[in-house]
C-alpha cells in the first residue's frame, strides 16, 4: 500500500514539473497580454471609484424586477457575494487542473489570456456606459442619507488612484447599466462551456448564472437593464471575439505549442494553399500520404481493399 502511495505521488509530481514546465514556456511568450489584462483590471476599479465621485442619490427608479422579486434586505446582501465568490474560486481552480488531473484539455496560460481579453472588452463597453449616464443606485449605501452615497472631494490625486480597496469597489455607486459580476460570471460559464468536459456542470453553471441575477436584483445591487444588458452584451462579445482570436490548441497531440495556434483565417489559407498544391500536382507532407488502390475507376482506402477484391472474386 505504501509503495503504490509513494509511487502515484512520484507520478503526480512528474506530471507537475511537466506541466510547470510547458507553462513558463507559454508564460515568457504571453506575458504580455496578461500584463496587459491585469492592468486593465486596476483601471477598471478605477474608473469606478471615478464615477462614484459623480454619483447623486435620488428617487430609486421604477423596475419591473423590484415589483416582481421579493427584497432581500440589507443584512442578506451577502448571499449573492458568496455565491459569486464560489464562481469565482471554482473557475479559477478548473483553469489550473491540467497540473493535477491526467484529463487536459487546456492550457492555464492561453485561456486566461483568452478570459481577460473577453473582460478587457466587456468592461471598455462597462465604462463608456456608465460614464455616459449616472443613474441614483439602487443599492442601500446609494440612496439619500447615506454617507456613502456621495464622496468628498478627494484632497489628492493619491486617494483617487489608490480607489480604497477593496471597501471603495464593494461600496461603489454609480457604476450601472451594467453589472460587473455579471460579466465575469458569464465570462466563465461561457468558457467552461467551450473548454470544460462535464455536461452536468456546464448546465449547473447555466443555472448558477441565472440564481445570480435574480439575486443580484433581489439585493437591489443593480436594476434589472444591467443585468439583462450584461446577458446579452457578454455573449455577443465572446462569440465575435472568439472568431477573432486564435484558437487553443489540441492536447490530444501531447506536444506543448511553441507559439500562439493559428487563427481560423490562416487555417483557412493554410488549407487553400495545400490544395492549390494538390491540383498543380505538389506534394504535400510525406507523413499525410496514405496508400490508396484504384479499383473500376473508384478510389478505396487501404483498409476496405481486401473486402472489395474478396467481393468480386465471389460475384
Amino acid at each position: 500500500m505504501t509503495l503504490y502511495i509513494g509511487r502515484e505521488a512520484s507520478k503526480l509530481w512528474k506530471r507537475i514539473c511537466a506541466e510547470i514546465t510547458t507553462e513558463i514556456n507559454l508564460l515568457t511568450e504571453n506575458w504580455k497580454y496578461l500584463l496587459a489584462g491585469l492592468i486593465f483590471q486596476y483601471i477598471h476599479g478605477l474608473a469606478a471609484r471615478g464615477v462614484h465621485y459623480l454619483h447623486r442619490p435620488g428617487p430609486t427608479l421604477q423596475d419591473l424586477g423590484f415589483f416582481l422579486l421579493p427584497e432581500l434586505g440589507q443584512d442578506k446582501g451577502y448571499i449573492s457575494e458568496t455565491l459569486f465568490t464560489c464562481v469565482f474560486l471554482s473557475f479559477v481552480l478548473w483553469t489550473f487542473h491540467p497540473f493535477i488531473l491526467k484529463s487536459k484539455k487546456i492550457y492555464t496560460v492561453l485561456v486566461w489570456c483568452r478570459i481577460l481579453a473577453f473582460l478587457v472588452a466587456s468592461q471598455i463597453l462597462r465604462i463608456v456606459t456608465f460614464y455616459s449616464t449616472q443613474l441614483p443606485g439602487p443599492n442601500y449605501h446609494c440612496r439619500e442619507g447615506s454617507e456613502l452615497a456621495r464622496l468628498p472631494r478627494p484632497e489628492s490625486v493619491l486617494e483617487v488612484l489608490l480607489i480604497n480597496f477593496p471597501r471603495g469597489v464593494i461600496y461603489g455607486c454609480g457604476d450601472l447599466i451594467f453589472s460587473s459580476h455579471m460579466i465575469f460570471t458569464l465570462v466563465f460559464v461561457l468558457t467552461y462551456q467551450k473548454y470544460g468536459t462535464v455536461r452536468f456542470i456546464k448546465q449547473f453553471a447555466w443555472l448558477i448564472a441565472a440564481i445570480q441575477s435574480l439575486l443580484i436584483v433581489a439585493s437591489r445591487k443593480h436594476y434589472t437593464v444591467d443585468v439583462v444588458v450584461a446577458w446579452y452584451t457578454v455573449n455577443l462579445v465572446v462569440f465575435f471575439l472568439d472568431k477573432k482570436l486564435p484558437e487553443l490548441p489540441d492536447r490530444g497531440n501531447g506536444t506543448p505549442p511553441l507559439s500562439l495556434p493559428l487563427s481560423s483565417k490562416d487555417k483557412d489559407s493554410k488549407t487553400k494553399e495545400e490544395n492549390h498544391k494538390l491540383l498543380n500536382g505538389n506534394s504535400v507532407d510525406p507523413s499525410e500520404w496514405r496508400p490508396r488502390t484504384q479499383v473500376n475507376g473508384k478510389i478505396y482506402e487501404d483498409g476496405n481493399v481486401m473486402h472489395n477484391d474478396s467481393a468480386m472474386n465471389g460475384a
